[in-house]
């Protein structure tokens, strides 16, 4: 394994310890196994080093200019690929991953050695940010560090930085809208300049028919689509596949798991890499929590166990008052001011509660021997005939949720609904078992809520005859579980799925 670079100042060590686990981990997606992952890394960082210095000091000979580069993370992350090529054909491609191989021979790889204007428009607009704005928005969109790590590592006021971060956001877009429109491209792309351009602006403008169509064919357009849209959750996958191609998604999940490792399954405030020393008032805080839970348990299960002891005077047994009264009662720790004294009185416990009745007592006025069935003023059985029956109508539609695609982190689906009467307009709505989140959708706008959705029909297919059908789709993503959509409500009635 080739040796790491020294580092010659404290600068370029800070450099290694933040950015070496990223180059590894790319390195690791590229190469078909661990010792020519390690081999890779270390060439590539080594060619990046290089780079770096030299771009500083071309800076430093021409005072008020700089060389445009790419920040510190992606610039390795493109040496990385970089080598890779050069394996391939130095004669170390079988220890390439075979895919890798394939892209690398491909007119895809060929587009990020070529002129610079055939180039992927987020690897141009990046390259024309200022350093520090690119650093920002590469660690907080693509790397998923918190605002607070993003803004200590590059020396920002932490206060500030999330409104730094909207600007850097808008600067981006503007730098993509501009290499948009300097590209050379044929006249139907040119056409559509303008209306993409308004269309990605708003988080609640519908995609027209004609541009939607043009977005699935032409993979310019398509791009400049992902990079100019902010609102939806396109612009870290538009960044990562940009800048480095082949893989991007794939290191864009790793980054998020290695985030959420570092830093306590992603929270800002846990203690983790970055760090230095726990917070001690905080870890006080959290033993007085700790003790608080225990104690409430503990009381708890008295209450429990003091609940199901056998009460006299009521006629109710054990088994009642453990129905009656500790189904409906709060834990302690979500009611503490409830009093858990033993009360013979079952007033208390609430009208809608289950209830055992207790066992009839004898009336005086009744014959001697009669027993409590003979009282009975209904007949065993009457409550089945009695029963309310069901008169619910069967759904008049049906829904056909499709799973097109799926990758680390993100999904593709499209719904097909079917009516049997006709519709002036629609309204579908849904719930998601593993919190999925829509980022984009077609043919139809969207308001997510937690896990609920509700689709509405676009300005060009509301109407809907009897027997019809309409389909849309979606963008989203997906954490831990990607299971289909359920309770299927069109205009506020259930739709089966189908």
């Amino acid at each position: 394994m080739p040796d790491l670079p020294t580092p010659q100042d404290a600068a370029e060590a800070a450099l290694f310890s933040e950015c070496w686990d990223a180059v590894l981990s790319y390195a690791d997606l590229c190469t078909a196994g661990s010792t020519a992952a390690n081999e890779l890394a270390a060439e590539a960082f080594s060619a990046g080093m290089r780079e770096i210095r030299a771009a500083e000091a071309y800076g430093t000979r021409h005072t008020g200019r700089r060389s445009p580069r790419l920040p510190r993370i992606p610039l390795l992350l493109t040496a990385v690929r970089t080598t890779a090529a050069d394996w391939e054909v130095t004669g170390r491609g079988n220890r390439l991953d075979p895919e890798l191989r394939l892209w690398l021979n491909s007119e895809k790889a060929a587009r990020y050695a070529g002129p610079p204007q055939t180039r992927p428009l987020a690897l141009r607009a990046l390259r024309d940010m200022q350093q520090p704005d690119a650093e920002l928005l590469w660690l907080a969109e693509v790397e998923a560090l918190p605002l607070a790590v993003a803004a200590r590592r590059l020396g920002l006021d932490p206060d500030t930085v999330a409104d730094e971060l909207a600007q850097v956001r808008g600067l981006f877009r503007d730098r993509c809208h501009r290499n948009h429109l300097d590209a050379p491209k044929d006249p139907e792309c040119r056409g559509y300049v303008r209306l993409l351009d308004a269309v990605t602006r708003s988080p609640i403008a519908e995609t027209p028919d004609d541009l939607s169509r043009h977005l699935a064919t032409c993979q310019d357009c398509s791009e400049a689509a992902a990079c100019l849209r902010l609102h939806g959750l396109g612009l870290p996958a538009a960044l990562v596949g940009g800048v480095i191609g082949w893989g991007g998604l794939a290191y864009l999940e790793r980054r998020r798991r290695a985030a959420e490792v570092r830093l306590g399954a992603g929270r800002p405030d846990a203690p983790g890499a970055d760090h230095d020393h726990a917070d001690p008032g905080a870890q006080r805080a959290k033993a007085v929590r700790g003790g608080l839970l225990v104690a409430a348990a503990l009381v708890s299960l008295l209450a429990l166990g003091v609940s199901m002891m056998p009460f006299g005077g009521s006629g109710t047994g054990p088994k009642n008052r453990a129905t009656g009264d500790l189904a409906d009662r709060q834990p302690v720790a979500d009611n503490p001011g409830a009093s858990f004294e033993p009360s013979a009185d079952d007033s208390t416990v609430p009208d809608n509660s289950p209830k055992t009745s207790p066992t009839p007592s004898a009336d005086p006025t009744e014959p001697a021997g009669k027993s409590a069935r003979d009282t009975d003023p209904e007949p065993q059985g009457k409550s089945s005939t009695t029963a309310r029956p069901t008169t619910e109508a069967p759904p008049t539609c049906k829904v056909h949720y499709g799973l097109d695609n799926q990758w680390p982190d993100g999904f593709q689906a499209t719904l097909t609904v079917t009516t049997e009467r006709p519709l002036d307009t629609w309204q579908l709505a849904w719930s998601f078992h593993d919190g999925q989140h829509i980022g984009q959708m077609w043919d139809a706008t969207f308001v997510q809520e937690g896990s609920r959705v509700t689709a509405s029909a676009a300005s060009y297919n509301r109407a809907v005859p009897a027997d019809g059908s309409v389909t849309f789709g979606f963008i989203g993503s997906w954490q831990g579980g990607n299971r289909p959509a359920y309770d299927f409500e069109l205009n506020g009635e259930e739709c089966r799925a189908v």
